[in-house]
């Protein structure tokens, strides 16, 4: 069997290395027309940062997983065809704002009725609103050929995604029920993942069941943030504190634990657009209310940034013109070299409206990602890009703690205050840090729904 991707970003290239890992006996073609980001996947820097992905192609690459700029022999080739493409919000014409836009999907759709010189297997590997399925199948039928359309959707978390990947919770694939064809499809597919996945974990449903899946379960995932972080400002204005609400709410097993850790917010290419497309999807349906309750969830998440950066500037007496900010961590989580929709982009926006000065250090997100995201030129005065914590603290009035990196907890902060202005100041926007530590060594401490801090 020959399996094809289209799209080589964060879900296709670790799904596919994966895949060709557990299938040695399968050729994986993973193919995109971005020449640079193919040229990063065949080299010893790959374009996407997850703990044990360099291994896993490494194992793979060259034997039987091959990546590639030459799409049209990939599909042809190929007899079952993923789609991974972006999927992003659109910023223009109608629905912008809130709907996807599946100009990549359709040109996608468009190629493979092109190139195919038989049927195959198209899975929508992307997130997709309900019924794109249809404009794949309308496009494909226009061949005369028998194509499957199956849904596939991903539920990779960024920082985890080869053991989400090697043992996930479950693989979801979507197709025509009713039919012997459709069912048969269906069938191969989940031959594919039962190589190494249990068969009870594989669930299968119609198309739009899987779809909806997809933008249900990210939903609510970005509800729980979104609940918990709003009481995290009833924290700060009670004095009580949010570890220990979440600690209690989440003790209930109706309720559980996962996800009621405060922060700045979500981020990163999911949450966001998968949020306003169920708005755009609600809206579209004519059920405003629906609409209404699920965009409540993401003027939470824009509330938080907001009010995390105006905590900073209230901090330091209302004023951070030429302050210099030692911001520590850029990637929406840590683990991850992706900084799409990461909340540092919203808080150090408003933080140079305020012409403060900005010293970056991020173990992952390179110097041209920050500038490029925060929209500055490199020779921007305001911006420095720092090879450590300790060089971005240097001369700082505060410490802005933006991504939950494993080594920001263990720095040197006795030798990190010696180097700052005075008062020294920490803000902890992932609750990460020895509040108490640091408050002993004579830092001035804010943290996320901390009332009860000095």
């Amino acid at each position: 069997m020959r399996i094809c991707c289209i799209g080589a970003g964060y879900v296709g290239g670790p799904t596919m290395s994966m895949i060709a890992l557990k299938c040695a006996d399968m050729r994986v073609d993973v193919v995109d027309i971005n020449a640079d980001r193919i040229r990063a996947w065949n080299s010893d820097s790959l374009p996407v940062f997850e703990p044990g992905l360099d291994d896993v192609v490494r194992q793979t690459r060259g034997k039987n997983l091959f990546f590639s700029t030459d799409v049209d022999s990939a599909i042809e080739g190929a007899d079952i065809v993923f789609i991974s493409v972006n999927t992003p919000t659109k910023t223009y014409g109608y629905g912008a704002g809130s709907a996807s836009d599946l100009s990549f999907v359709e040109s996608c759709a468009r190629k493979i009725a092109e190139v195919s010189k038989s049927g195959k297997i198209v899975v929508e590997k992307s997130t997709m609103p309900v019924r794109t399925a249809d404009v794949i199948k309308t496009i494909l039928a226009s061949t005369g050929k028998e194509f499957h359309v199956l849904s596939n959707p991903e539920f990779l978390a960024e920082g985890t995604a080869v053991s989400d990947l090697e043992n996930p919770d479950r693989v979801l694939i979507g197709g025509d029920e009713s039919s012997p064809e459709g069912r048969k499809a269906i069938e191969e597919l989940a031959s594919i993942y039962a190589r190494w996945v249990p068969r009870e974990r594989i669930i299968t449903t119609n198309l739009w069941s899987s779809e909806l899946s997809k933008l249900t379960a990210n939903a609510f995932l970005a509800q729980r943030i979104s609940s918990i972080n709003s009481i995290s400002a009833l924290c700060e204005a009670t004095g009580a504190d949010i570890d220990q609400v979440a600690r209690a709410v989440g003790a209930d097993s109706r309720i559980g634990s996962s996800f009621l850790r405060s922060s700045i917010g979500y981020g990163g290419s999911c949450f966001q657009k998968d949020l306003l497309n169920l708005v755009y999807l609600c809206e579209h349906f004519h059920l405003p209310e629906a609409a209404a309750y699920w965009r409540a969830v993401t003027d939470m998440n824009a509330y938080q940034k907001r009010r995390f950066a105006r905590a900073v500037l209230d901090s330091l007496f209302g004023n951070i013109r030429g302050k210099k900010l030692a911001v520590f961590g850029f990637a929406f989580k840590e683990n991850t070299n992706d900084t799409r929709e990461s909340p540092a982009i919203d808080i150090c926006g408003d933080f140079l409206k305020e012409n403060a000065n900005l010293a970056f250090y991020d173990p992952k997100v390179s110097a041209e990602q920050i500038r490029s995201d925060l929209g500055v030129s490199a020779e921007d005065p305001r911006v420095e890009i720092c090879t450590s914590a300790y060089e971005a603290a240097n001369g700082a009035h505060a410490i802005v703690l933006l991504t939950h990196w494993e080594e920001f907890k263990t720095l040197d902060y006795s030798k990190i205050k010696e180097s700052m202005c005075t008062p020294a100041w920490i803000f902890d926007g992932r609750n990460c840090l020895d509040h108490s530590r640091l408050i002993g060594l004579g830092f001035l401490v804010r943290g996320i729904g901390k009332g009860n801090l000095p």
